[in-house]
């Protein structure tokens, strides 16, 4: 049975890094789900319009494996001022999903409590906003089943993250065969 995930996206968000989380779980046979905070097109930080897949409001907590929250700080203030976000990352957590936070998107698990005890990254911007975590410099944290990286230019070791933490590094090996990244 693949693994699902959902990507909620939301006016202002950090293109690269929705886009090359869904390209790269996708190419591992993984189901992605873009899930639309706001009406479908969703105009990105550098204007860039985006697709969902659904409106958020039709995703359910019980029919995915995990969430992942791309960046983008206008888009990450959307999804933390949107109530069935909030809501959806809540009941994520409540069942023991895995959950991906890039960028400031780990600003909106902090504003939940979510990051409590935890080993956490994010973009340098938001670090102050982490508060109860333990902060790294990595580009990548994995603690648990929370994923946390830092920005664009982390967004493809990020997404091969997702892979590992679900499929394990067999299928990292094998998405890697075909893009090539510096891993």
């Amino acid at each position: 049975m693949a693994k699902k995930v959902v990507v909620p996206i939301a006016q202002g968000v950090e293109e690269i890094e929705a886009v090359t989380v869904i390209d790269i779980l996708r190419r591992a046979g993984i189901e992605v789900t873009v899930a639309g905070v706001t009406a479908s097109p969703i105009t990105g930080r550098n204007k860039i319009r985006l697709m969902a897949d659904c409106p958020l409001s039709e995703v359910k907590a019980a029919d995915y494996d995990m969430l992942v929250l791309p960046g983008g700080a206008e888009g990450t203030m959307r999804m933390q001022n949107d109530a069935a976000t909030r809501k959806l990352v809540g009941e994520i957590v409540q069942q023991q999903k895995f959950l991906g936070a890039i960028c400031a998107a780990p600003a909106m698990l902090s504003s939940m409590g979510l990051l409590k005890g935890k080993a956490v990254t994010s973009h340098p911007s938001v670090e102050k906003e982490l508060k109860d975590a333990t902060y790294r410099d990595d580009r990548v944290v994995v603690d648990g089943k929370l994923v946390t990286s830092r920005g664009p230019g982390t967004a493809m070791e990020f997404a091969m993250a997702l892979v590992q933490v679900l499929l394990g590094k067999e299928k990292v090996a094998e998405v890697n065969r075909g893009v090539l990244a510096k891993l």
